[in-house]
């Protein structure tokens, strides 16, 4: 006998489809875009010495790169939410994904680190919009099973793209003709963004708010800004693959050739490690967070050593603790701020990221060239303040939660 729904019921279904749909086909346009930029960010450390840059250059243009790219995110946070052009933002966002393909027609450090930095700039106008429109979605899924499969879509494009350039670099020892490849998923990215814009022009309706929650939703919790102060600790201590793999290389403990394989291995981590983060996060919340300084700290340890298994070691737990930064971090913020306020929330949250980024990049290159001791007294001193900062941040929760249930 076939069950008649309300059509309030019918609408919520019909709700909840349609916010998986969405889910998936950005998935799939972030699977596209990773094996275009990360298949660069994972060479970019060996690329830039192949070129004539030192370490501390490295480090310098990764730290810049996401600094810069994170930054502008507050900008474009803000303009998000004042304009509401969520797609806007993300075509062009994403458009200047171009830059990466560029990189075949460089032959200076200088003019591919600019490329490189250019390409972060795309990813702080498209990031703010498209993890609100995302954010909306996941508010039928769950957050944290709707961020995951974004992230486990995202990550296999991140696994298929330094795959194909390893091989082409292996087979033909040359960054150009791998760059080159890099062509045919931007323009498949673009296209499958436009379905997806097509699909769902308008991704605000996916999501209730109630009245109060809407009143509230107009002002950044006191519970935002210690989140933010723990993100900053906990990610300036995050040792940058571009930084580790330049010491893999000129240490020789990996040949240029592999490192491309090294990057698809821990994006493969993190698609996996994804999955079961998000639905940790749902069972648990913010509790769940505590894994990123605890998985962030053995990182450098094991990198910088100058034992490949305990470096292919760092690679693993490098991949789990992205999957919690790309999962938890950007579940928790739709659960903690309103629809009015959340793109600008996602813009001042990848800001500090970015500023992170960048306090972990120049910093760990500077100390790596001059001493390895200090760079892990570094890190464990920044992990320690996170620790500490989230025990401030889970009090300041518990009393919300304890004075709205008065």
């Amino acid at each position: 006998m076939k069950q008649n729904l309300s059509p309030e019921s019918r609408e919520e279904t019909q709700r909840r489809s349609l916010s998986w749909q969405l889910i998936f086909i950005l998935g799939i346009v972030s699977a596209l875009g990773d094996v275009t930029y990360e298949t660069a960010r994972g060479v970019s450390g060996p690329y830039l010495l192949f070129l004539g840059a030192s370490a501390a250059a490295v480090g310098l243009v990764s730290g810049l790169g996401e600094f810069i790219g994170y930054a502008l995110r507050l900008l474009s946070g803000y303009l998000v939410d004042r304009t509401r052009a969520y797609w806007a933002a993300t075509f062009i966002g994403y458009g200047l994904i171009l830059c990466i393909p560029l990189l075949a027609f460089v032959n200076r450090w200088e003019l591919a680190a600019l490329l490189l930095i250019l390409e972060r700039v795309g990813k702080a106008v498209r990031s703010p919009a498209r993890d609100t429109i995302l954010s909306h979605a996941t508010a039928q899924t769950g957050r944290g099973r709707g961020f995951a499969l974004h992230e486990f879509l995202d990550q296999l494009g991140a696994v298929a793209g330094p795959v194909l350039f390893g091989v082409i670099f292996a087979v033909r020892q040359s960054y150009r003709d791998g760059f080159n490849l890099l062509w045919i998923p931007f323009v498949l990215m673009m296209g499958t963004l436009a379905v997806a814009r097509i699909r769902v022009p308008t991704p605000e309706i996916l999501e209730k708010e109630s009245p109060a929650a809407g009143v509230a939703g107009k002002r950044l919790p006191p519970s935002f800004v210690w989140y933010a102060v723990f993100t900053l600790f906990s990610v300036a201590g995050f040792a940058t693959f571009a930084l580790l793999s330049f010491h893999w290389t000129a240490t020789g403990i990996f040949p240029a050739g592999r490192i491309a394989f090294l990057y698809a291995l821990a994006m493969g981590v993190d698609a996996v490690a994804a999955l079961a983060v998000g639905r940790l996060y749902d069972k648990i919340g913010l509790k769940g967070m505590l894994l990123i300084p605890l998985l962030t700290l053995p990182v450098p340890f094991l990198g910088f050593s100058n034992n490949s298994k305990l470096a292919l070691a760092s690679v693993v737990l490098w991949g789990v603790v992205m999957a919690a930064h790309e999962t938890i971090m950007r579940a928790a913020i739709a659960d903690m701020v309103g629809k009015a306020r959340r793109a600008s929330a996602y813009g001042i949250f990848n800001t500090l990221y970015g500023a992170a980024w960048f306090v972990s990049g120049a910093v760990m290159g500077f100390l790596y060239e001059r001493t390895l001791s200090g760079l892990f007294i570094f890190v464990a001193a920044v992990e320690l303040l996170s620790l500490a900062v989230f025990a401030i941040l889970h009090r300041t929760l518990t009393s919300v939660r304890t004075q709205s249930e008065i």
